[in-house]
């Protein structure tokens, strides 16, 4: 693995890093591909209970898929971000709580990246855009589809249509974003996340965001009637007696994602 992608695991949580800050954090082929390996071992690795993605450098976040050798990406076995947007290949869906932490420019590949996490934390200098039409880039229209499930019709439009940016508390104001924070303190936001998510059965909120993500575009009387296989399987789980015994013994829970 290369240094363009740092990762880390500490207290149950996976920290990974977009560490290109002089192409500003864009994702090339290479980094898809370590991007994607990645996600794998978060995904099959149980001690594993949350995700914080975040990018170096005081630019960006993420710029998007790298066009620096021109308007034509190059091509990668697997799809934008590691499969997460499946810009371009498969769509990966990630079980485990997604946490972004974002600055600067959010561009592109890079804003559709962002919109995958669970939480979004946004610094103040954040600008979030889809410039695709500006550069004449548009491909398969990828990067379109979640920025109109995501903001109000006619916000995601605008920025569709037009390339021009939204700012970090206009974000905020329609609900993209968690929480809007000072650039010096996105870290300390960040653990704060990490804390409460942490704070929760990993087993359940696994298996509850698998049953979101499976349903989420069926009507509502088919996702009330589905049996979703990894709530029933929870329900067997030593999670499950943890959460018990800690409510009658009036104390907190000590999971152990089992």
């Amino acid at each position: 693995m290369s240094d363009e992608l740092l990762y880390s695991v500490d207290n149950h949580v996976a920290y990974l890093t977009l560490n290109r800050p002089h192409k500003l954090n864009a994702i090339d082929a290479a980094l898809d591909e370590q991007l994607a390996e990645r996600w794998e071992e978060i995904e099959t690795d149980p001690g594993i209970w949350a995700v914080v993605l975040t990018g170096t450098g005081d630019r960006a976040f993420c710029a998007g898929g790298d066009i620096s050798g021109g308007t034509e990406i190059a091509p990668a076995r697997v799809g934008l971000g590691g499969g997460l947007t499946g810009i371009g290949g498969p769509l990966r869906q990630l079980s485990k709580p997604l946490v972004a932490l974002v600055h600067g420019y959010v561009l592109g590949g890079g804003f559709e990246l962002a919109m995958c996490a669970d939480i979004i934390v946004a610094a103040e200098d954040t600008l979030f855009g889809l410039p695709e039409v500006r550069a004449g880039i548009i491909g398969e229209a990828g990067v379109v589809h979640r920025a109109i499930r995501q903001l109000p019709h006619r916000v995601a439009m605008t920025m569709i249509l037009t390339g021009e940016r939204l700012p970090a508390e206009r974000a905020l104001h329609f609900g993209l974003v968690n929480e809007v924070v000072p650039r010096e303190a996105l870290a300390e936001a960040g653990d704060s996340w990490v804390e409460r998510l942490t704070a929760a059965s990993p087993l359940a909120q696994q298996a509850a965001k698998q049953a979101v993500l499976s349903r989420a575009n069926h009507p509502l009387e088919v996702a009330l009637s589905t049996k979703y296989e990894a709530i029933e399987a929870y329900a067997g789980s030593e999670d499950v007696k943890e959460g018990r015994r800690a409510h009658a013994e009036k104390r907190h829970p000590q999971w152990t994602g089992r």
